[in-house]
């Protein structure tokens, strides 16, 4: 018994350093709280806004020197890596690029709440909170070499933005999207988290480099797991459920529409750009690296769901009359968009070489990154349009809005031709990558339901374009839903709002214009995919 005591516990070495945005984002919420509990006069007006934004950008000025320290890693020991926690963590050029784009949906998103808040008389430091709170599970998310630190990520992800679902407690609608949000989410969890369970099972590791090893070594029963074990293939069947439902692919993203319609616009901001690229940066990770190995397996499922996802996005979407469940179903079709990129951006994917596998690779990266400030700059304008109440979504809402709001509409047209792929915008720029890599991978049937999808999904955006440009406000129809909709509330568009907006146009059409803009960290972030697998 004395012996036991006098053993000293071994605690790991951990470079702190390597995970400061990870830190920054986790504190940032506790610390906010603190302040503005301290000095109550700071719960309202800007402070907490301020404080939320300032904390993204502290988190991501501290990546530029961690990717030179991965970049010189790669010069030692030919591997762009570190392993923080016992190998739990790495710290490479994708988790870094995820959690630059991250940051930056945290401070874009915090400018939208600002205004939001004050407008529906919401002011509290705890949206803030909370938005750092599942900033921070999305890194941890896009970082995590451990499944059981992926699930820890994806709930911590997950649970902070069904609270922000559910807090406008003025409207029945959000606690119904909150409600909604949670059972099928638990339910998503639960799913995968039983798939890891059966992973554990078959290989006896959680760890992703640990499954990988073991897939095809016999293990201590005699078996090999990829092939003695159905276990293995249900449990990796269970984990792409889990992340389908966190994406929003079909058929299960039967939660989007009605979540997107109920929930506080600035939050549907925030869940269609920083939690889906985390969801996606968590997919990658977790299959192209520790079920890269067993991909003939589902590669298949991957692609029937980028179909479905698809088709249901883009033909249901242009049925809609509302603008938020039509950003929904939006939304899902760019999810479709996303698998085709992760389909080929497999280990034998675009002919099994070095080079032109990236393609498939940065071409999802180069889609998340884009597709975060379209959605972001598309819901801010939401979020204005929905005056007081956040209730006024309705396409005869946004007619002739080119009359009164001349910059709101036209930075607004900017954004819906970037999602509906409209050249020299990054949008048609994204699309046209992951469709180049389904072509070059020979996956011809996906890259023609691709194009189908961008010609049914221009029709769906050019609707609201001929609302705002073309029609009349003055048509009879339009006035009565107006009336009903108590549309008489002047638009008003504050500073923080405008500055949304107009970073996500100029993004839009700098990345449209110059596509390989800050391309060497893109390609060094999918590099970092591919190289997983080696």
């Amino acid at each position: 018994m004395n012996t036991l005591f006098a053993q000293e516990a071994q605690i790991p070495d951990i470079e702190w350093s390597l995970i400061w945005p990870l830190l920054i984002l986790s504190l940032a919420g506790v610390i906010l709280i603190t302040i503005t509990s301290l000095v109550p006069r700071t719960r309202t007006g800007s402070f907490p806004a301020a404080f939320t934004a300032a904390s993204a950008i502290t988190a991501a000025m501290f990546i530029p020197s961690t990717v030179a320290r991965v970049n010189d890693q790669q010069l030692v020991n030919g591997r762009a890596e570190f392993y923080v926690l016992a190998r739990s963590i790495a710290v490479d050029n994708f988790t870094l690029f995820i959690t630059g784009v991250i940051c930056l949906a945290v401070a874009m998103s915090a400018f939208l709440l600002d205004d939001y808040l004050r407008r529906e008389g919401l002011e509290s430091p705890e949206w803030y909170a909370l938005l750092m709170l599942s900033a921070s599970g999305g890194v941890l998310l896009a970082s995590a070499e451990d499944l059981i630190v992926a699930f820890v990520g994806l709930e911590i992800l997950s649970i902070a933005v069904y609270v922000l679902a559910a807090l406008h407690l003025r409207r029945s609608e959000s606690q119904e999207a909150g409600f909604k949000y949670f059972v099928l989410g638990a339910l998503s969890s639960a799913i995968f988290l039983y798939g890891i369970a059966l992973v554990y099972g078959a290989t006896g590791s959680t760890n992703l480099r640990g499954i990988n090893d073991s897939m095809f070594a016999v293990n201590d029963r005699g078996l090999v797991p990829a092939q003695d074990s159905s276990l293995l293939l249900v449990g990796i069947a269970f984990m792409l459920v889990g992340f389908a439902f966190k994406v929003s692919a079909a058929p299960f993203h039967i939660w989007t529409p009605d979540v997107y319609q109920g929930a506080p616009s600035p939050v549907v901001g925030f869940m269609a750009s920083g939690v889906k690229v985390a969801a996606f940066a968590g997919f990658l990770r977790v299959f192209l690296y520790g079920f890269s190995d067993l991909q003939e397996e589902w590669l298949p499922i991957v692609a029937a769901l980028a179909v479905i996802t698809l088709v249901v996005g883009s033909f249901v979407a242009v049925v809609q009359t509302n603008i938020k469940r039509m950003m929904a179903y939006s939304s899902i079709t760019h999810a479709g968009f996303m698998l085709i990129g992760l389909h080929s951006a497999t280990k034998d994917g675009l002919g099994g070489s070095g080079g032109p596998e990236i393609l498939g690779s940065s071409a999802i990266l180069f889609y998340l990154f884009s597709y975060s400030v379209m959605v972001l700059g598309t819901f801010a304008v939401i979020t204005v349009m929905g005056r007081t109440g956040d209730g006024q979504h309705s396409i005869d809402s946004y007619r002739a809005l080119a009359r009164s709001q001349p910059l709101l509409a036209g930075l607004f047209v900017v954004l819906l031709f970037a999602q509906a792929g409209i050249p020299f915008t990054s949008g048609f720029v994204a699309k046209f990558r992951v469709i180049l890599a389904a072509s070059e991978d020979q996956n011809y049937v996906l890259a023609g339901v691709a194009m189908l999808a961008a010609v049914v999904g221009a029709y769906l955006y050019l609707r609201v374009v001929v609302a705002m440009f073309l029609e009349d406000e003055t048509d009879d129809a339009v006035d009565v839903a107006a009336a009903d909709a108590g549309d008489s509330e002047p638009i008003d568009v504050p500073p923080a709002v405008l500055t949304v907006l107009v970073i996500s146009v100029v993004v839009t059409l700098a990345l449209g214009v110059l596509p390989d803009l800050g391309g060497s960290f893109l390609d060094n972030a999918a590099a970092t995919l591919t190289q997983l697998r080696d």
